[in-house]
C-alpha cells in the first residue's frame, strides 16, 4: 500500500522513522530485507539498464535518496513523504547498533578508506559492532568468496559501498546466499564521507535539493557528466511522463 510506481522506478513511500522501524523487524524476526535507495542519475539509468532496473524493483524496500525523486513524485501526482538518504540510514543504523547488540559488515572502497570508517565507528561505538570489513576492489570470479565471508560473519547488516549499478546487482545476485544478514543495503559514496575524505553538503543544501551541486563542486572533473548530463535527463523523464498523463 506504501509503493508507488514512477519512471519505471518503485519507491516505497516510507519516512526514516518507519525504515529503521522495518529494519528493526526483520532483525527481530531473523528474516532479511534487502534495501535500496534510488536518486535522479540511477533512475535514469534504469531507464536503459535491464539489469538494474531489475536488481532495484525488486528489492524489498526501496528509498527514495535524492530530494529530485521526491519533487518528482509530487509533479507526477504520487508524493511521497520525505526523503531518505541512504548516508543518514547507515549512520541511524550504526547508532542502533551500538544500543541494541548489532553486527555491521562494511564492504567497499578502498583500504585506506573502509579502514577510516570501521577505526571511526569503533572509536565512536567499540568494537562490538563490527563483524567484519572488506575494500571494495575484486575480480568477477571473487564475488561468491566474498559474499559466503560476509554470510558467515555474524553481521546482521551489510553496507555495501561501491558505484551502481555494481553494487546493486551484487547484492540481488548474492541475496539468497546473504540470507544469514538480515539487512542488505548499498551506500554508495557513503564511506568517503564518514571518513573525511568527501565532505557532505551542510543541511540547508540538502533540503533545498543542492547536495549534488556541493558534491559536483568538489570533483568537478569527475562529476560533471554525472550530474549536469544525468540532471538534465531526468527533467526530461519527469516532463515526458506528466504529458503522459
Amino acid at each position: 500500500m506504501n509503493r508507488i510506481h514512477i519512471l519505471n522506478t518503485n519507491i516505497d513511500n516510507y519516512t526514516m522513522e518507519q525504515t529503521l522501524d522495518a529494519v528493526d523487524s526483520a532483525i527481530a524476526e531473523n528474516r532479511q530485507l534487502h534495501h535500496v535507495v534510488v536518486n535522479a542519475g540511477k533512475i535514469v539509468a534504469m531507464q536503459t539498464d535491464a539489469q538494474l532496473r531489475e536488481s532495484v524493483n525488486n528489492s524489498d524496500l526501496i528509498n527514495a535518496d535524492g530530494q529530485a525523486v521526491v519533487w518528482a513524485s509530487r509533479i507526477l501526482g504520487k508524493p511521497l513523504k520525505e526523503r531518505v538518504a541512504g548516508i543518514d540510514i547507515m549512520k541511524n543504523l550504526v547508532r542502533r547498533a551500538a544500543e541494541r547488540g548489532y553486527k555491521i559488515y562494511f564492504f567497499g572502497a578502498s583500504e585506506e578508506v573502509v579502514s577510516m570508517v570501521v577505526d571511526h565507528y569503533k572509536e565512536r561505538f567499540g568494537e562490538g559492532i563490527i563483524a567484519g570489513y572488506r575494500n571494495g576492489y575484486f575480480k568477477k570470479e571473487d564475488e561468491m568468496q566474498i559474499a559466503t565471508e560476509i554470510a558467515d560473519s555474524g553481521a546482521n547488516a551489510l553496507f555495501v559501498a561501491i558505484s551502481s549499478p555494481v553494487k546493486e546487482n551484487f547484492l540481488y545476485r548474492y541475496r539468497d546466499l546473504l540470507k544469514k544478514v538480515n539487512f542488505i543495503m548499498g551506500v554508495g559514496g557513503s564511506f568517503d564521507v564518514i571518513s573525511g575524505k568527501v565532505r557532505r553538503a551542510p543541511i540547508w543544501m540538502q533540503k533545498s535539493g543542492l547536495e549534488w551541486f556541493y558534491r559536483f563542486l568538489q570533483e568537478p572533473g569527475r562529476m560533471w557528466k554525472r550530474y549536469l548530463i544525468g540532471n538534465t535527463k531526468f527533467i526530461w523523464l519527469v516532463l515526458k511522463e506528466r504529458m503522459s498523463q
